[in-house]
This record gives C-alpha cells, structure tokens and sequence, in this order.
C-alpha cells in the first residue's frame, strides 16, 4: 500500500495554509486546479498581494531622495527588502544585495561586469551540462568578446554532474565558474560547497544560479562562500519582473556600472561622471518599487513558515510522487538524483510530453512541458521535450494522486 505524507512540519497546518492562495479555489475544465508548475513560477499568497495593493493605493511616491514623507516612507519599505533579503541568505551586508529584474538579468550583470573585465583570451569559463539557458547564453556572449572558452561539466546517467570530471576541468586557465545550484530540468541539487571549494584552490571565481534553491530550500552564501549568487522573487511567492544578486563586496567595489542612468551616478558632467557606491551604482532608473515592497512581505510570509518546514514538506511531496510515479507502466524518469528538490521530469513511451501536458490541463492538472530552456539537458538523455511537475509547500496529498490519475489517463487515452 503507498503511504501517505507524513506531517513532519510541526507546528505548522498546510492544509490552512492553502487558504492564503485564491488561485487554488479555482476549477479548470471543471475540476479543482492542481498547480504542479511552481519551477516556473510559484503562486502569491494573499498577505504578498494585499501589501502591494496597499502601497498602490496609499503610499505610492518614488524612492531615493525625496525630502518628503511619502517618498521616505516609500523607500524605508522598498530597502526593507535589502535587508530582509540579507537575512534570508546570510549576506554579510546589504550593499552585498542588488536588486535586479530576475536571475537572467543578474547573471548577465555578473558575466558584463565583472566577467568581461576579468577575462582575457585563452581563459575559460567553466559551466555544467544542466544549466538554464539563461546561465549559457550570457557567457557565450561574453567569451565571444573576451577571446574565452566555455568548458562544460558533464551529466552522469542519474542526473548528478560527473565530480570527477569537474575536479579534471578546473585548471589555472579557469577563471569562472558558473554553475546552477538546483536543477529546473531535473531537481538535481549540487553540491555547490564542495565545487565552490574546488573552484577556489584553482583560483576560480563562483557564480551560482539559486532560481530554483532559494524557493524551496535555506541558503547560506557565507557557507557556501561563492562570489555570487542570483535568484528571483516571483519563484517565492513574490511579484514578477524583480530579482535579486548577491556579489561579494570586494568584487562590487571594483566593478562597473552594468547601465547607465539615474541613482547610479555620484556626479555628472558632460566631461565625466563618477558613479555611486554599490548597491546603488548597479540600480539604473526608477526602481520596480512595489515588487520590491511585495518581495519584503514574501520573505516575511515564508519566514512565518520556516525555509527548513517548507523544505521538508515539499520533500514528502517529492517522494510520495516518485514512488507511485515509478509502478506507471511506460513512463521514464528523466534523471534520478539521490538528492533532489520540487522537481520531477518524466516522459511516457510513445507519447509526446506536449500531448501529456494537454491531458493533464483537460484534467485541472497544471503542469509544464518542454525543454524548460534546456536543451543541453534534453539532447544528454536522448529527448527533445519532457513533462515536469514542480511542487510547493502549499500543494498536498491529493494534488499528488490528481498527477498519477492524469497520467493514468493520458496513457489510457492513447492506448
């Protein structure tokens, strides 16, 4: 008999907790929604919405600067998530915290600002064969102009990277290495400590991509002790379209502005400028004030669960799916990590993960189909497309058996 999810959160009530998102009372196709695509995007609790609507409505002015009080208020707010985001990850300092777009935006600070000045040609950048394409791209682009070469890390059968080889790759031309610390196409959790400690006796400098980590997991960047480390607000229950960087303060010292423009400048003259000191210098323009105000209230609702309740509630969900994902006839695991986080890739025998998809959502089961900006990932393991099911906190037992009955269906329909 398959067991049950057992409730080793204490202390906390997850199915009261799924009354804080109203999208979860929605019906698809007239069945309740299972939202299974939280690695693309995680829902936002009504505690998160209601502090945006608020400074929408009664505390909205520009931050920096202003002398009066709407404009003090609105920027003691929105800098409350610099200092809420250092806490979370345990930064040193706030000015160790940019706030960017997303985790693209703050890899291709990184990979412009401190990555072209480093580089010259002959070096290379060291990245691994699972790496979103937002983790590739960025540093092809950066090695075409600085005469670099990408080396990359390679898969094991299991969707763990080859250590051995890594070790193997390091060498006193690699001067970057950027690897990604959860998997979005496998779940794959890496052992970005002991590849940050290997990355230093060589010389190396750390850029990991936490898009998928800080979500669901606790991180410590001082433990850690990489030289960056990005991740994105709307993956933990936050707004889109606002992202944070975390760079060791002596590198953003050194480093150039990634965009010019206002709040970044310490004086302007037609004959020369001189910039601000960091954070602020890597910060152009108006800042997306509310999604930063809405990113602080995140924080503080996932805090009020606890980053290590969440991790373990989403591992019981994780594993119960694994298990009865594994008695389907005809479906293949895609990757089967010994330590991996909210995400499961899966394709069935003969049947295109896109139709799956299809199914699925006639069934109120959200999920996310593709290449997940993976295609290195989909050509090591022979496919061109996968179905993946991410998980929260906030989804339960049932959301699991609604999966495994879709799926069931799926193969029966193209039976």
């Amino acid at each position: 008999m398959d067991r049950t999810v057992e409730k080793i959160s204490t202390g906390v009530d997850f199915d009261r907790i799924r009354a804080d998102f109203p999208v979860l009372k929605r019906k698809i196709n007239g069945r309740p929604l299972v939202y299974l695509d939280n690695a693309a995007s995680g829902q936002m609790p009504t505690f998160v919405a209601d502090r945006i609507d608020r400074y929408h409505r009664h505390e909205h002015s520009n931050v920096h600067r202003g002398i009066h009080s709407l404009s003090q208020q609105a920027t003691e707010a929105y800098e409350s998530a610099r200092e809420k985001t250092r806490q979370l990850i345990n930064a040193s300092e706030n000015e160790e915290i940019i706030f960017t777009t997303g985790t693209t935006d703050s890899i291709n600070l990184v990979a412009n600002s401190f990555g072209l000045s480093l580089l010259k040609k002959g070096d290379r950048i060291l990245l691994s064969q699972m790496e979103h394409h937002s983790n590739i791209v960025p540093w092809q682009m950066i090695a075409d102009k600085a005469g670099a070469e990408i080396d990359v890390i390679p898969l094991l059968d299991d969707g763990r990277l080859d250590m051995e080889a890594y070790e193997e790759l390091l060498g006193e031309r690699t001067k970057i290495v950027s690897v990604v610390h959860v998997s979005n196409a496998l779940g794959t959790v890496n052992p970005v400590e002991k590849m940050t400690a290997l990355a230093r006796q060589a010389g190396a400098a750390v850029v990991i991509d936490g898009a998928q980590a800080v979500p669901h997991q606790p991180v410590d960047v001082q433990q850690i002790d990489c030289d960056f480390y990005a991740f994105s607000a709307h993956k933990m229950c936050g707004p889109t379209g606002f992202g944070i960087l975390f760079g060791r303060k002596e590198h953003l010292e050194k480093m150039g502005p990634y965009r010019g423009g206002g709040n970044i400048i310490d004086k302007v003259t037609f004959e020369k400028t001189t910039y601000n000191v960091a954070p602020f210098k890597f910060e152009a323009g108006t800042p997306p004030i509310a999604a930063g105000i809405g990113f602080a209230a995140a924080i503080d609702y996932l805090n009020s669960i606890g980053m290590k309740r969440i991790a373990d509630r989403e591992q019981e969900l994780v594993d119960l799916a694994l298990e009865k994902l594994r008695k389907i006839e005809g479906l293949r695991l895609i990757g089967d990590p010994p330590e991996r986080a909210s995400v499961i890739s899966f394709v069935l025998e003969g049947i295109h993960p896109h139709d799956t998809g299809t199914i699925l959502d006639k069934h109120g089961v959200a999920i996310r189909t593709g290449h997940h900006c993976a295609q290195p990932v989909m050509e090591r393991y022979g496919v061109t497309a996968t179905a993946r099911a991410s998980f929260s906190f906030y989804n339960n037992e049932e959301d699991v058996n609604r999966l495994i009955e879709g799926v069931k269906q799926v193969k029966d329909f193209f039976k």
